[in-house]
């Protein structure tokens, strides 16, 4: 196979800004395959698969967790890179890390864990990814960490804090200088929104906690659904929605593909530099957009905030801070690593233990240090 053909203003292994610790090229592969690789094989990605979104572990097997919602991701992002040209490597590495952080519960969990860190510097999801990373896996013997490119650790942190972004050097600088990202951060970031929107969707309603009623008055949803029903008027309940969903997801991406090529176009795009000093050149037209919202605004008020939800997140939130409370008052408790780092930060080390955990693992380490009864 010959070496892909991105277009100018791509990351390519000609531009990249290279690892923190040296290492000779890959052979047989790009960097770029390296870090997906590497990715792949961490043992934080494989705890995704008990991790959730929304729904706790345990509700069902048929629910997306953050290791399925990730590989979407990945696939989302990877189609619209090959589109435009961009390196589909360096978006899949991407989308396959940007969830490592999350804590066990969704975002409850995230919530609780930033609460209980509040003292501390607090807890940040992406930052948290990052950190992954660059420090926590464990598994070379030359360096800490998985030891990725500049660009897919850039990738991986989509948000952060102007006081963290000052501690974390080079990687850090885009957010004290309101400079942009690589075209395939920026997509990656944008195909996780409608991966998690969309699927929502599809599982709020595999759960029965939002009705085709409802989402009907969602202009974006109401207008595939009407065209599936004329055009397979015998088509069953559960089908109609996967082929509503299937086309939501079409015409977010056509759109973003369509929108993105025009703001290559007119933003005179030459180089990866111009991409970093440009505005957001990844984007959804202004008319989808505002669908995109309506979407998202009708998931957080029907489904997010709903009372079985809302439930399990009180139980997420005081599972989250009395295991936080247990590790800081005695870290004793924590495993021997994580002893370790809490000689050098307690807080810190109990925050990557908690964020650490899957749900089951965090309700059943609960259970050890809480239940009266023997296991």
């Amino acid at each position: 196979m010959g070496t892909p053909e991105f277009a100018p203003y791509a990351v390519s292994e000609h531009n990249t800004r290279g690892r923190l610790v040296h290492e000779d090229a890959p052979s047989g592969r790009s960097e770029f395959q390296r870090d997906r690789d590497r990715i792949i094989h961490s043992t934080a990605f494989r705890r995704l698969e008990y991790k959730t979104q929304v729904f706790v572990n345990h509700e069902g097997d048929l629910f997306r967790t953050r290791l399925t919602h990730s590989i979407e991701v990945a696939q989302i992002a990877r189609s619209i890179a090959r589109r435009l040209k961009l390196n589909e490597d360096l978006v899949e590495a991407i989308s396959l890390a940007h969830d490592l952080g999350h804590t066990p519960f969704g975002h409850a969990g995230q919530e609780a864990l930033n609460t209980c860190m509040k003292d501390y510097g607090g807890f940040e999801h992406n930052l948290q990814s990052l950190r992954v990373v660059d420090v926590l896996e464990e598994r070379y013997a030359a360096f800490d960490g998985l030891n990725l490119c500049f660009e897919t650790r850039e990738g991986i942190l989509k948000h952060c804090a102007p006081e963290n972004a000052a501690k974390l050097g080079a990687v850090g600088e885009r957010f004290l200088k309101q400079q942009r990202p690589s075209l395939e951060a920026q997509i990656a970031n944008l195909a996780d929104e409608i991966a998690y929107n969309n699927h929502d969707v599809d599982d709020g309603l595999r759960s029965g906690l939002i009705t085709l009623e409802q989402l009907s008055t969602v202009r974006l949803f109401a207008q595939h659904l009407e065209q599936v029903r004329h055009n397979h008027a015998q088509l069953s309940e559960r089908r109609v929605i996967h082929e509503t969903v299937r086309r939501m997801i079409n015409t977010l991406v056509s759109d973003l593909m369509r929108e993105t090529e025009h703001n290559i176009r007119t933003q005179g795009l030459k180089t990866l530099d111009d991409v970093r000093q440009a505005p957001p050149v990844v984007a959804f037209s202004a008319e989808v957009k505002v669908l995109s919202r309506e979407l998202k605004s009708f998931l957080h008020t029907h489904l997010y905030r709903h009372y079985r939800v809302m439930r399990m997140s009180a139980k997420a939130r005081r599972i989250i801070g009395d295991l936080f409370g247990a590790f800081m008052e005695d870290e004793r408790l924590l495993p021997p690593q994580f002893q370790h780092l809490a000689e050098v930060d307690r807080a810190r080390a109990v925050s990557d233990y908690v964020a650490g955990m899957t749900d089951r693992y965090a309700i059943r380490e609960h259970r050890r240090l809480f239940a009266v009864e023997e296991e």
